[in-house]
């Protein structure tokens, strides 16, 4: 098994890699890491993209699972307005999404005296308000797509066989269809939800200072530019690494059939 392990190509890849992590730690200059607010600007905007993340995948895959149920087996009144949402928010760019809310929508609030007035105007001059909404729609859009394709996929004999045993629709839905069709997506939404992370950065256009924006301070103040840029990209391969596991450690724990 050890010698079938270290085969040659297994040992010069392993050698580059280790020469490479070498230079980088001991050529490069991370003399700036030492500062205290460089270490709490990197730190909040792991936290920011983390939280965001979470938030924005979890509310968006709540809208989801109604939009693309909607659109597998809903009336024509719901199915046509859950298809344009998902074309809209599929068919054009995140950036635009974040720029219109937040520049749209929220241009809209400092007009509207009660609004102006009112206990959540603090919040709403904030820019994370506007980037949550985006992000939250943008995964509701991209989710209820692969939804609809996983409620579509669960075989249909199953659903007649539950009705003609008399099971409500909701426990159908809730005992057989749904656990089905979310074990089916669970890859496709692990995806996803690594893109979800790197979409944050975007969200540094809106004067939220997540990772990106952290590190784009960073560079601006230490005219270094490789190696926080470097760091940015250790980290997020880092938090996807941890996104995978996760995943997969869910994939083992989910039977693969549930009926």
């Amino acid at each position: 098994m050890t010698k079938s392990l270290l085969k040659p190509h297994r040992v010069v890849l392993i050698f580059l890699c280790v020469a490479i992590i070498a230079y980088c730690i001991l050529a490069l200059n991370w003399s700036w890491l030492a500062d205290p607010e460089y270490q709490m600007l990197i730190v909040k905007g792991v936290w920011w993209a983390i939280w965001l993340t979470a938030l924005t995948m979890g509310v968006g895959m709540m809208l989801a699972l109604p939009i693309g149920l909607a659109q597998a087996a809903g009336p024509w009144y719901l199915s046509w307005p859950s298809r344009i949402f998902c074309t809209v928010i599929r068919g054009t760019p995140l950036l635009m999404q974040i720029w219109l809310i937040y520049y749209g929508v929220g241009s809209l609030f400092p007009s509207v005296p009660w609004i102006r007035d009112s206990s959540l105007w603090p919040l709403l001059r904030q820019g994370w308000p506007y980037a949550v909404l985006a992000l939250t729609l943008s995964a509701a859009g991209y989710e209820a797509e692969v939804m609809r394709g996983a409620f579509r996929s669960v075989p249909h004999g199953q659903l007649e066989a539950a009705k003609a045993m008399g099971m409500p629709r909701f426990a159908i839905l809730y005992r057989i269809w749904m656990p089905q069709a979310l074990r089916r997506a669970l890859t496709t939404i692990g995806g996803d939800t690594v893109l979800q992370l790197k979409a944050t950065p975007l969200v540094s256009t809106v004067t939220i200072m997540e990772l990106y924006g952290a590190i784009r301070k960073i560079r601006s103040d230490t005219l270094i530019i490789y190696e926080p840029l470097l760091l940015l990209a250790v980290i997020y391969m880092a938090m996807t690494g941890v996104i995978v596991m996760f995943f997969r450690w869910l994939e083992r724990q989910t039977p693969v059939r549930l009926a």
